[in-house]
């Protein structure tokens, strides 16, 4: 019998991440579809029952409903709570359990594509909406020596700053303040959390970095994944910069994931290739 998994959004647009992991499911020669569950919210309750289902094997899950599923799960695991939201459901037995994915998806992309090992590192990442919760969990767990963050919402920034448990971090108040171009001028490690430079975007084009604070001592990561290089990557590798994509963390993110439900090694590099013919 063929068995399924889906992805749980609304609206999903056109999402690659069936690309990539059908490729996986075909490479490892399981009978298992990926398809997309669009689901407007009145039915998201009824979509995450019917993963119950005997042929269903799990699902990812994407916007807006990370923090939405999370009641109508059984369990869920150290690093989803800690960040209070699921982007995958395994189906165990006769339990939804949720994980969380993009951290570790973020860890393994910039170790593994990177190579670059953020402990005892200073960072600085700009953006704490939900892939910077992410992010910034699995970098606290890393062993990061120091965290500064920018958010142009405050008071977002000042919650997660809360939530995380960093010895060493930072709301910076200003994105035009001489305490700012320090933060990213100093870093080992700076990270883009905004859609800022994403394709068909309002701020296509835009970097939210100016090119003088870019250095050939950092590491630069954008969660962006369209364009695969986007102007803040073009500038830093101008600069003699390390660079790193979103696409790795998308790819990553969906590795550790069909690894949970087939306890399986995933086809990393099958995955990868299929997600960049995917743009």
């Amino acid at each position: 019998m063929t068995q399924t998994v889906g992805l749980i959004g609304y609206p999903l647009g056109h999402s690659i991440s069936p690309v990539f992991q059908q490729a996986a499911f075909d490479h490892l020669k399981l009978d298992v579809r990926y398809e997309l569950w669009e689901t407007p919210p009145e039915k998201l309750e009824d979509v995450v029952k019917g993963i119950r289902s005997a042929y269903i094997l799990g699902s990812n899950v994407t916007v807006p409903y990370k923090e939405d599923v999370i009641p109508m799960l059984d369990e869920l695991n150290e690093i989803a709570s800690d960040i209070g939201a699921v982007n995958t459901i395994v189906k165990k037995d006769d339990k939804l359990v949720g994980y969380n994915t993009d951290a570790e998806g973020f860890i393994r992309a910039l170790e593994v594509e990177g190579g670059f090992d953020p402990e005892g590192k200073s960072v600085t990442m700009i953006g704490a909406g939900g892939v910077a919760r992410a992010i910034g969990f699995s970098l606290v767990k890393s062993g990061i020596k120091s965290l500064k963050l920018f958010d142009i919402d405050i008071e977002r920034a000042d919650n997660l700053v809360s939530d995380l448990k960093c010895s060493d971090i930072t709301v910076l108040k200003s994105n035009k303040s001489s305490e700012y171009e320090d933060a990213v001028s100093s870093a080992d490690l700076l990270i883009n959390c905004t859609p800022i430079g994403m394709t068909h975007s309002n701020s296509e084009g835009q970097s939210p970095v100016a090119q003088e604070l870019l250095s050939a001592r950092l590491m630069v990561y954008d969660v962006v994944y369209n364009p695969i290089k986007t102007p803040l990557l073009e500038m830093a590798e101008s600069m003699g910069a390390g660079i790193l994509g979103g696409l790795s963390m998308l790819v990553y993110q969906g590795v550790a994931a069909l690894e949970l439900w087939t306890e399986r090694r995933a086809p990393v590099d099958i995955m990868m290739q299929k997600a960049r013919s995917a743009l």
